[in-house]
């Protein structure tokens, strides 16, 4: 159904426009999308006749800096935020409604000179201001542009289009497959181009590298801060030869540091430290407390916990997935200390997927489980048998 985002590219790179569907609980719709640099007046025309929806014009939060098109309204009421600016004529148009003119109002979006005064308002294009993060911060059409635009080497610029039926209303994802098929063109998600970013582009920045003694050792202790948000994260690395022991540890305010025993948090942290001490490798610590739910809110499961639901049902009652950890800016950390290639020390089997998700292989995996303690058995007998965790029974 769904193509390659390399195949997407190069036909982006041709011109071509391409379908990207978004997730089935947003708004559930697919949007031509082609990119300024490469489209053609044909492209427009393509959009208005075969498309039938607004004709928009995304453009990086950068591209805007220098423009400095204002807000629609500054009171933006859309459940999704969508960041219209006031609509835009190139001011060499006439009526600026024609495909060609539209045409030339879009393309001048990309000039690198581009200026304010270059445009009428209001007019017949709607530019769209993405979010910095791109689609890693919000997951709407108008990121996945400009993020496909920076993909393909062009400006951060191009032009999206709803795609409607005959009989007015919006194509969901099977009417998209037929109008695929029917118009012989490429088809990708949003999920695709965020999996993919996450795969080949950096995530963090390298700040601080520091000589670490602890009580487990001595260790080079690097400390890496998100590109696309505040959070900061550390791995302690320690000389290895081959292929390198990796534990990935997230982060437990109560277990790690207060040894609580509702959890096995700290007792992990504490071994797998030893462990990396003795063999050699590389211990990563990530800020998602609460397999992603925040402290507080960890807080909050507690309390439902104690009033009698286990780990993953109290999760659900707080409208929480079971586990939000994501391992994409653990695998790029590792691709930032030149590794490809791991050992790990892990019960979940999701770790594994997620490193393997975002280009690490993973080529064993070392069991790290130990005795439980009467607090933390439900918690892992749980882990067991809702998360999937590899946990020998005897030990819980």
């Amino acid at each position: 159904m769904f193509d390659s985002i390399e195949e997407a590219l190069q036909d982006l790179k041709l011109g071509k426009p391409i379908i990207v569907v978004d997730d089935e609980d947003r708004e559930n719709e697919g949007d031509l999308i082609a990119i300024t640099d490469f489209m053609s007046e044909e492209t427009i025309n393509f959009m208005i006749t075969h498309a039938r929806g607004l004709v928009c014009a995304p453009i990086s939060h950068a591209l805007n800096d220098t423009l400095g098109l204002l807000p629609m309204t500054m009171n933006n009421q859309d459940p999704n935020k969508t960041a219209f600016t006031i609509s835009i004529d190139h001011k060499d148009t006439t009526t600026g409604i024609s495909a060609k003119e539209r045409f030339m109002t879009v393309k001048a979006l990309a000039d690198n000179n581009v200026t304010l005064a270059q445009f009428n308002q209001p007019g017949h294009i709607f530019p769209l201001i993405a979010q910095q993060g791109g689609v890693l911060k919000r997951k709407g059409h108008t990121e996945a542009c400009v993020d496909l635009a920076k993909l393909s080497g062009a400006s951060e610029t191009g032009v999206i289009c709803e795609i409607i039926k005959d009989d007015g209303t919006m194509a969901r994802r099977d009417d998209l497959v037929i109008y695929k098929e029917n118009h012989d063109l490429k088809m990708i998600t949003i999920d695709a181009i965020i999996d993919y970013i996450k795969s080949t582009k950096p995530l963090v920045t390298r700040e601080a590298k520091v000589r670490m003694p602890t009580d487990f050792g001595t260790f080079q202790m690097y400390g890496y801060k998100e590109i696309y948000s505040d959070k900061e994260h550390v791995a302690y690395v320690k000389p290895y030869k081959g292929i390198p022991h990796i534990r990935i540890h997230s982060e437990c305010l109560t277990g790690d540091v207060f040894h609580s025993k509702r959890c096995d948090c700290g007792k992990q942290l504490e071994e797998a430290m030893q462990h990396i001490d003795k063999h050699g490798g590389i211990l990563l610590y990530l800020r998602q407390e609460g397999r992603g739910i925040g402290l507080i809110n960890k807080l909050k499961a507690y309390e439902k916990i104690e009033a009698g639901m286990d780990t993953v049902e109290a999760n659900h009652a707080l409208g929480f997935g079971s586990d939000l950890r994501d391992y994409a800016v653990a695998a790029s950390m590792l691709r930032d200390l030149g590794v490809h290639k791991v050992e790990l020390l892990t019960n979940n089997p999701r770790k594994i997927d997620g490193l393997k998700r975002y280009g690490i292989e993973v080529i064993e995996r070392i069991p790290h489980q130990f005795q439980s303690v009467d607090e933390n058995k439900d918690y892992l007998e749980t882990k067991k048998q809702k998360l999937g965790h590899l946990l020998k029974e005897n030990l819980i």
